[in-house]
Order: structure tokens, then C-alpha cells, then sequence
């Protein structure tokens, strides 16, 4: 292939075993603050809550409390793995016909549905699905939260109201939607200098800049005073819909006060004598199980380390669980769409593991501030499709269909894990892989994380790393077409992942090594 980078450049990331717990996020502030709750004493699930508010503030155009996700736990106490489902909803109000087809065309975002007149479906208040975060965090922490909701909640408050700092990382993200988030005014004050640049810190470090989420900031103290539901009911609530509905949207107070998370059982995907939980339902968690059957079959005798009948393998697993998928469950997005999504794993002490995976669905959302909480917001209506007639057509007051896969793990020798990744229809791929290198291949936490990986999603293509083997492109190339793609750090070729592992008494975690805001903070290391 030809391109401008280095051939001879290497990222690594240290993986380091503790006693104590683990927080792997995209954000290292916001790991710093699920660790400070560990090393506090808190339970894996309080971490949760509080890195979960953390990130809707240091990585806002991913997550927050506009967003929706999914989480899967282990409870070490009850030796079993629960779910906590807290997808967005289409808005009752919702009205199909508002969202007419063009004569031709299809959407220029994540989706290759036909394209909706003026994009209603993709960008501006039209797209805002009901969002699920906030109940979903309480619903798990009235379960087995040890710590005052307010105490996890109150760093986000902080980090708003610090602001978060702009760099050269935050610059670029911006600046891939900078166009997009010019078109509201509230955004573009938010993120944009002059209404079209991406706000960024001096080049040379003589002066830090961060945004302005001081608005944010005081919504987050009401939710951390009031309780969960003040973003259901009561004055925040009905701010928030004022705003989205003096935009053209069509949320309610009674889709907020409506809204509630809830618990479901999780798959139990049987593995090389071990087992893997994953969501059920309208997630990647089905195509995940598909897959990952398919590939125990496949793989036979893995051996050592993934070779090329091992990548072949994957290749040909994935392919047929995704295939599956686009003909049953309706998901139709596009295999190259960016990464939009974020996640995180915690691992306390104590052996409880969360895996959660949250998002806005596009990067930056609806890319819509609300002024009046300074929440950016989502667009989940695009999850659906806006021809009728179909599997995940629009309707409304309907359940979305997600890509997120979080997933704890139990190996036959006994380690644990909790995985997922960022990154539209590439997650699925690298929560397998990463699963199978820990439960086939017998590879170390840093070891898999550092792996080169295949993408394979739907496309009828394989996506395989520029740095694998020669062979491995070979026979990846008898079973799909084959590309070669580097892994840089933006935009993302392969999925984001975050995970954590436990090994007897000893924790350990890991982010994508490509990404250079995530990290794994243990909490001896928490501020």
C-alpha cells in the first residue's frame, strides 16, 4: 500500500497487574475518576456511574447524558453476569410522514438508508431519540451502588466546569464535523471558534484553552442533587424539551417521565470451555453469539498464537453472522462509518467487572446543543430506517437497534474479562477477536489488545491490518476481497476497544493503542 507513514514507528501500551481495581477508558480523566471511587472503597458499578458522567464531559461528542448504551456485569458475590439495557427510544410523537424520502440518494452518514429531504433523520432536533443513560447508571447503582449517588456524580460537575482542555486531539475530532456543527448556533459556540474553526489550545503550550460546558456543568449538579430522574422530570426535563422542540423536534416531558432502563438476562455463549455473556436483544450481542459459535467450529485446534487459518476463520464467522443479521434484524449501516461510540470496562477488588458501551450514535450526535442545560444531543432516529415496510422501519415510540457488544468473559482457566469497543458495525469484530485471542489463543491482556485485527462487517470485504503477514493477506484473499489499512489514530480503521481482565487477585486493563486520550488508571494511581 501506499501512503505517507512510517514503516518503522511503534505504539505500545504497558499493561500492568494490581491488587486493586481498574478502570480502561477512551478518556484517561475520566478512568482517573472511576479509580479515585475504587480506591474510595466503591463498588465496580459506582466506578461505572461516575466514569459513565466523567466522559459525557471529556469526550462529550461521544457519550453523555443525552446518549443511550448498554451494560453487562459480573458479580462475583452471585458468580453470574446481568444486563442493564438503556437504549434510546423513538419519541411517542413521532410521526413517520415528517421524514419523506428523496426521490434518489441515499444518507451520507453512518447508514446507507435512503436519504431523508434535509436530512431530518441525521442531523438537528428531528433526529433526538429519547435518551437512556442517566436511568440506566441508577438503575444498576440502586442494585449495587455503595457510595452516595451525588458523590459519583459530582467530578463530571468539576470537569464542566473546568471545561474540557483542548488539544491537538480534540482539535482534529472537531474539526471532522466542524461544517455540520456551524449549523447550530449553541453547537457552534461550544465547539467552534468564530462560528467555524475548531477550538484548539496554543500550538507551542504557552496557553491552555478549554471549552465552555459551564451550562452543562450546572445541569450535572442538579442531576447529581435531585437524583436520576431530574433529567425525566421536573425542570431540567422540561428545559430540555422546550429547547429540542424550539428546534423543530418532537421529544416530549411524557417520553422523559415515560422512560425507564431495565434488567434483561444475558446470552451465555458457550467457548473453548468457558463462557461469554453478551446483551441480548437489539444489539450486537446476537451477531456477536452467531459469530462466535461459528468460529469454535471453524477454528479447530487454534494453537499458538492467530495464525492464517485463525484470521481466515474469524473472516468467514464474521461474515456469516453479519449476513444473518442485515436479512433478519434490519441493521444496514455502512461497514467504513467512523467510530461514534464510547466505552469502558472496571474491575474492583473484589472481582466485579462492568463492561459499557454508550453513545450518541454520530459523533456529536444531532450535532444541536440544547442552551438552556447545554447537553449536545443525540440522534437516534437514524437508527432506524425511513422506508416502510421494513425490519427497523421508523415508527414511533419504538426500541432502536445498536451495533454497542459489551461483554464479560469467563476462560477455562479461570481469568475474567470485561470487553467492548467504540466504532459503529467494527465493534462486533473486535470484541470477538479480542475474546478469541484471550480464550483460544491463550494471549496475555497486552498481548491481545496489541494483536493485529481484520474488520469484517457486512461489506462483503475483509479490512485487514497493513501489518500482518503476507500469508495472512493470502488467505484472507481465498475466502472475501481484502484491503490493507493502517492503524493510526484518526480516523479509526478498526474499532476502539477498552478492557479489563482479572487473573486470580490480580487486575489488569488496556485501551486501543492507537488512541492517545485512553488509558487504564488502577486506583492506586487515582488523583
Amino acid at each position: 500500500m501506499i501512503d505517507n507513514f512510517s514503516h518503522t514507528q511503534v505504539v505500545r501500551k504497558t499493561v500492568i497487574a494490581t491488587e486493586g481495581g481498574v478502570v480502561a477508558s477512551q478518556h484517561k480523566r475520566a478512568a482517573q475518576v472511576g479509580a479515585a471511587v475504587l480506591a474510595a472503597g466503591g463498588d465496580a458499578v459506582d466506578a461505572a456511574v461516575a466514569t459513565s458522567f466523567a466522559l459525557g464531559v471529556v469526550e462529550p461528542w461521544m457519550s453523555g447524558v443525552a446518549a443511550g448504551g448498554c451494560m453487562v456485569l459480573w458479580r462475583a458475590d452471585e458468580q453470574r453476569a446481568r444486563v442493564v439495557d438503556y437504549g434510546m427510544r423513538s419519541p411517542r410523537a413521532l410521526d413517520p410522514a415528517d421524514y419523506p424520502l428523496t426521490a434518489d440518494g441515499r444518507s451520507s452518514d453512518l447508514f446507507p438508508w435512503r436519504a431523508v429531504v434535509d436530512d431530518r433523520n441525521v442531523q438537528g432536533a428531528t433526529a433526538v431519540a429519547v435518551p437512556g443513560v442517566v436511568a440506566g447508571m441508577a438503575l444498576a447503582h440502586a442494585s449495587y451502588g455503595r457510595k452516595p449517588w451525588r458523590e459519583l456524580v459530582t467530578p463530571a460537575v468539576g470537569l464542566a466546569e473546568e471545561g474540557l482542555l483542548a488539544d491537538w486531539y480534540s482539535g482534529l475530532v472537531i474539526a471532522s464535523a466542524a461544517k455540520p456543527l456551524s449549523q447550530d448556533p449553541d453547537a457552534a459556540a461550544m465547539f467552534l471558534d468564530d462560528g467555524r474553526w475548531p477550538i484548539v489550545g496554543a500550538w507551542n503550550g504557552s496557553a491552555d484553552r478549554h471549552l465552555d460546558q459551564k451550562v452543562l456543568a450546572r445541569s450535572l449538579r442538579q442531576i447529581a442533587e435531585e437524583g436520576p430522574r431530574a433529567l425525566y422530570q421536573g425542570s431540567l426535563a422540561q428545559a430540555l424539551v422546550r429547547d429540542v422542540r424550539a428546534k423543530g423536534g418532537c421529544l416530549g416531558e411524557d417520553d422523559l417521565a415515560a422512560y425507564q432502563a431495565e434488567w434483561a438476562e444475558p446470552l451465555a455463549v458457550p467457548y473453548r470451555g468457558g463462557t461469554v455473556y453478551a446483551a441480548p436483544g437489539l444489539t450486537g450481542g446476537p451477531t456477536y453469539a452467531h459469530a462466535l459459535q461459528m468460529l469454535e467450529r471453524e477454528l479447530g485446534d487454534p494453537g499458538g498464537a492467530p495464525d492464517a487459518h485463525a484470521y481466515r476463520a474469524l473472516a468467514r464467522s464474521l461474515d456469516a453472522a453479519f449476513r444473518a443479521r442485515l436479512s433478519d434484524m434490519g441493521d444496514q449501516d455502512a461497514p467504513q462509518a467512523p467510530g461514534c461510540t464510547t466505552h469502558f470496562s472496571v474491575v474492583d477488588r473484589h472481582g466485579n467487572l462492568c463492561a459499557v458501551t454508550q453513545t450518541l450514535l454520530s459523533i456529536f450526535g444531532s450535532r444541536v446543543v440544547s442552551p438552556s442545560t447545554g447537553v449536545l444531543l443525540n440522534n437516534g432516529i437514524m437508527w432506524f430506517d425511513p422506508e416502510p415496510g421494513k425490519p427497523n422501519s421508523l415508527a414511533p415510540g419504538k426500541r432502536v437497534l445498536a451495533n454497542y457488544c459489551p461483554v464479560v468473559g469467563v476462560a477455562a482457566d479461570g481469568r475474567r474479562f470485561a470487553l467492548g469497543a467504540s466504532g459503529g458495525r467494527k465493534i462486533l469484530g473486535a470484541v470477538l477477536q479480542l475474546s478469541s485471542f484471550l480464550m483460544a489463543h491463550g494471549m496475555s491482556l497486552e498481548q491481545a489488545f496489541h494483536q493485529p485485527r481484520i474488520d469484517v462487517s457486512g461489506g462483503g470485504q475483509v479490512t485487514a491490518d497493513a501489518s500482518l503477514p503476507r500469508e495472512v493477506f493470502s488467505a484472507l484473499a481465498l475466502e472475501l476481497p481484502t484491503t490493507a489499512a493502517r492503524r493510526v489514530v484518526f480516523p479509526y480503521a478498526f474499532a476502539c476497544p477498552a478492557g479489563v481482565l482479572r487473573d486470580g487477585q490480580r487486575n489488569m486493563g488496556c485501551t486501543e493503542i492507537m488512541s492517545p486520550w485512553g488509558d487504564a488508571v488502577h486506583e492506586a494511581n487515582a488523583p
